[in-house]
């Protein structure tokens, strides 16, 4: 009998650990029910094209994740966003070719990353305050250079870099960028799901991704076991630039241009929010990158319920940040709870 009751402990116990290891899901779930709800139904498009609009966050989000993962913060992410996709429509106005326009976002973002992350890692500043002042820099940047660069190489814009759609080449990276897999799948939220699943195995079933969790969980006990905790700090800012590059591609292959006064715009609160959501903690070392797709796509479909309801859209980002602190304090006020209680069953 006692044998019988001790063996149903361990089974629900780890029933509710899965719950909790994904609640993600669970709370994605409960708001595209929600979503459908209000919006009148449970259709596949609007499903699908929750995927397209989480495209460029979901992949800026991952790299916000691995970040905050080593108990880090990237408040450039937005700001990088506008510069990079300006300058990948110079390269693409100036090349006509998509792979070339590809190679140099990624790259272009990774330096904008290395400078973030040499600050942070190599010297030692918080990274807070270091991405707020690139954050500034960057849009700064951005904006100047769409206004001193010659017409011609922004596509003859005003005040906007344009793909200039007399190229071969526009109507191909057009295409790319609003097409479907099978008439179904936008291509922009598979590549989204691709490169979520890359950063799980990575996070999960490699010594490099071992290390993050290692330094965002004790970054003088990394050190002590022989991790270069500088180098791993660097290096996560280097990847996040080079996925806020890949979003930056996807960007202007969606909407063909990119205004460095309102691209990416608040794009840092959203890959927050998105990480947040998706169960990794911002004091480092806790949480699933799998958890920041269903945290970019809640993200996504709060916005949808939002405008479905017909609310002012003036109220939108008050909306979403109340939604943030309710998380953000769930995650913080949780394990003190827990450990309150505990210690109250143990005294009984």
């Amino acid at each position: 009998m006692k044998d019988a009751a001790a063996n149903k402990k361990p089974a629900s116990a780890g029933l509710l650990n899965i719950v909790k290891t994904y609640s993600f899901v669970l709370v994605f779930l409960v708001i595209y029910i929600v979503y459908a709800s209000v919006s009148g139904g449970f259709a596949l498009g609007a499903a699908m094209n929750v995927f397209r609009h989480s495209a460029v966050i979901g992949v800026i989000a991952i790299g916000m994740g691995i970040v905050c993962l080593t108990g880090d913060i990237d408040l450039s992410v937005g700001s990088m966003l506008a510069f990079v996709a300006g300058f990948s429509v110079v390269v693409f106005n100036q090349t006509n070719s998509i792979p070339l326009t590809l190679l140099f976002a990624v790259l272009f973002g990774a330096l904008c990353g290395l400078i973030n992350g040499v600050l942070v890692g190599i010297v030692q500043m918080p990274s807070f305050i270091v991405t707020l002042a690139t954050m500034l820099i960057y849009r700064s940047l951005s904006q100047y250079a769409c206004q001193h660069i010659p017409a011609e190489l922004i596509g003859n814009g005003s005040s906007v870099f344009r793909m200039s759609n007399a190229l071969d080449s526009y109507q191909a990276f057009y295409a790319f960028g609003n097409g479907k897999v099978a008439g179904i799948m936008p291509v922009v939220g598979l590549i989204m799901v691709l490169m979520v699943a890359l950063f799980v195995y990575i996070c999960t079933s490699t010594k490099f991704g071992k290390k993050i969790y290692a330094v965002g969980s004790n970054a003088r006990a990394a050190h002590l076991a022989g991790i270069n905790v500088s180098a791993m700090r660097t290096l996560v800012f280097v990847i996040a630039g080079a996925l806020v590059g890949l979003g930056a591609f996807l960007w202007i292959a969606m909407n063909a241009s990119a205004d460095p006064a309102t691209t990416g715009k608040s794009y840092e609160m959203y890959a927050i929010a998105a990480v947040v959501l998706g169960g990794i903690a911002m004091s480092g070392g806790k949480g699933r990158i799998l958890g920041v797709l269903f945290g970019a796509m809640s993200y996504t479909v709060i916005d949808k319920i939002i405008i479905a309801l017909k609310m002012d859209s003036l109220i939108n980002d008050t909306i979403k940040g109340v939604i943030l602190i309710v998380v953000i304090l769930i995650q913080v006020a949780g394990p003190q709870l827990k450990a309150r209680f505990g210690k109250s069953k143990v005294v009984k």
